[in-house]
């Protein structure tokens, strides 16, 4: 693994010239937290966020995003300066008109499969034909499954998708609601190790990346801001990677999950990095064309142009003085 130096606010600032430093005093500073990003978690209970800006006298406001599909509405709206979500569904998000731009890579997880219940007769993909099927519409895992039933030549009209915030879904599964559901971590893993809940189907590289987010126009108003809250969420994938077992249990407090199941979802995530621009650039341009095939895009959206306005270069240019 690559030796990281952390860098300052100020130094990161000073290696991105494109930004310019007239930026706006905040007074709040509204930041989301994730049960699928541990170092939101991690950052929000050491203080660290509040530790950057206190000597602005900025306030730190926490919101708690329980899919990508939340926090993209909450950046949209104005709710929140930060939002966590995947990779693909924040490229969704910006083809459909949210202007969000992609700052930071904060893992690459394997946070989704699809699962089934655990006496379920269902054994591979092809069985899921006429079948119902639990997802999160603008999330990873949505995204997830329609690349599985695309993968085994399954039409979106063979199958029933109900449409169910992560939590509902795996309960919707155990109550046998739903004959599959496409599960995010850690509720997904909650239910292998509680409800005896069973992988039909796991793609790696069918997971995007774990991205944080910001919107166009906090980033032109407040670039040192972002440079401080990248510099965090660093700090934090460092602690995370030197502190395994310190980490699981935060998850396992912050979520109140049994710490098994804390440590299942950290074992299936990858926080070695810093990740480039260009890596995130290329993993969203292989599966873009899903968006398009699917009509999950305005008609005439040019998703590779949606990509190079998505990934933001703060990331590759901080990602390469940190090696």
């Amino acid at each position: 693994m690559r030796r990281l130096v952390l860098l300052s606010p100020l130094l990161l600032l000073a290696s991105l010239p494109q930004i310019s430093t007239a930026a706006e005093k905040l007074t709040e500073l509204r930041l989301d937290y994730a049960y699928y990003s541990p170092a939101s978690l991690v950052i929000r209970r050491f203080g660290w966020a509040e530790e950057a800006f206190r000597a602005d006298g900025t306030r730190v406001r926490w919101v708690l995003s329980q899919g990508s599909n939340r926090a993209l509405e909450y950046l949209n709206s104005g709710a929140v300066d930060f939002g966590s979500t995947a990779g693909l569904a924040a490229l969704l998000a910006r083809a459909n008109g949210n202007p969000v731009r992609a700052v930071y890579v904060y893992s690459r997880p394997e946070w989704t499969a699809l699962a089934v219940g655990k006496d379920s007769p269902i054994r591979t993909p092809q069985d899921l034909k006429g079948r119902k099927i639990a997802a999160t519409k603008g999330t990873d895992p949505y995204l997830f499954l329609v690349r599985t039933l695309r993968t085994f030549g399954i039409g979106r009209h063979d199958v029933e998708i109900v449409h169910l915030q992560h939590p509902d879904g795996r309960v919707a599964l155990e109550q046998g609601r739903v004959d599959a559901w496409a599960g995010l971590d850690p509720h997904l893993a909650a239910a292998e190790l509680e409800g005896g809940a069973r992988l039909l189907y796991r793609n790696p590289e069918f997971n995007t990346f774990g991205v944080l987010n910001t919107s166009e126009s906090f980033l032109a108003k407040s670039p040192l801001a972002v440079t401080r809250v990248i510099a965090v969420y660093e700090r934090a994938r460092q602690w995370i990677v030197s502190h395994p077992q310190e980490a699981a249990q935060i998850l396992a407090e912050e979520a109140r999950l049994p710490i098994a199941v804390a440590k299942l979802q950290l074992q299936r995530t990858d926080f070695a990095g810093p990740i480039s621009s260009a890596t995130l650039g290329s993993a969203l341009r292989a599966a873009a064309p899903v968006l398009a095939d699917e009509g999950l895009v305005r008609k005439g959206v040019n998703l590779e142009q949606a990509v190079s306005a998505l990934v933001e270069p703060v990331v590759g240019q901080i990602a390469a003085r940190l090696e």
